[in-house]
Order: structure tokens, then C-alpha cells, then sequence
């Protein structure tokens, strides 16, 4: 049997040389295949465990804004009740404090 480039010697055997210039060189780049393929290995791994953190983030912080979407519904709804009221004059009380701390806490963090 004859592979094309090689040769035959005089027993039927291929020519030594040529056959392990090419099988050295398909180990070398089989060789360098190997550590590609571990890399990208190592790359996708770490890649599903930064989308792992990523999606675990994105629910603990999707939680939390629906409690707090929660909590100011709940301010929301007590300060329309307090308006439908005759309490109109305490809810201008109560709207002026907030621009009061509002503003102290503007002029507090400005100074800095």
C-alpha cells in the first residue's frame, strides 16, 4: 500500500523520515488544537458562572424594587387619603417640612 509523497522502501515499509516529519508535525498541531480547546473550555466555564452571578444579582435587585415600589405605594396611598380629608392644611404643613429637610440636607452636602 502507498501513501501518496511518502515512498515505499524495499520491504514494503514506508520511508521513516518522511512519515514522522508529518506525524511530528500533526502532534505538534494537535498539540496546540488541545490547549485552544481547554481555553475555551476554561472561558465558557468561567463565562456561565459570571451569567450565574449576573442573573442572581439581577433578581435580588428585582426584589428589591418591588418592595420598595410597594412601600411607596403604600406613603402614596396615606398622603391621598390625608388630601381627600379637611386636612389639607396639615398636608401643606407636611409638604413644606419635606422641602425644609430637603433643602437643609442640599445645603448640608453642598458645604462639604
Amino acid at each position: 500500500m502507498r501513501r501518496a509523497g511518502l515512498g515505499e522502501g524495499g520491504s514494503g515499509h514506508y520511508v521513516a523520515s518522511g512519515y514522522s516529519v508529518h506525524e511530528e508535525e500533526n502532534e505538534h498541531l494537535q498539540e496546540g488544537l488541545r490547549n485552544k480547546v481547554s481555553a475555551l473550555k476554561s472561558l465558557s466555564i468561567e463565562i456561565g458562572t459570571e451569567v450565574k452571578y449576573q442573573n442572581k444579582m439581577l433578581d435580588d435587585m428585582d426584589s428589591d424594587f418591588d418592595s420598595t415600589g410597594g412601600l411607596l405605594g403604600a406613603t402614596i396611598g396615606r398622603v391621598k387619603q390625608l388630601s381627600r380629608g379637611s386636612q389639607t392644611k396639615l398636608l401643606c404643613y407636611m409638604l413644606l417640612f419635606c422641602f425644609f429637610v430637603f433643602f437643609v440636607l442640599y445645603w448640608f452636602i453642598k458645604l462639604r
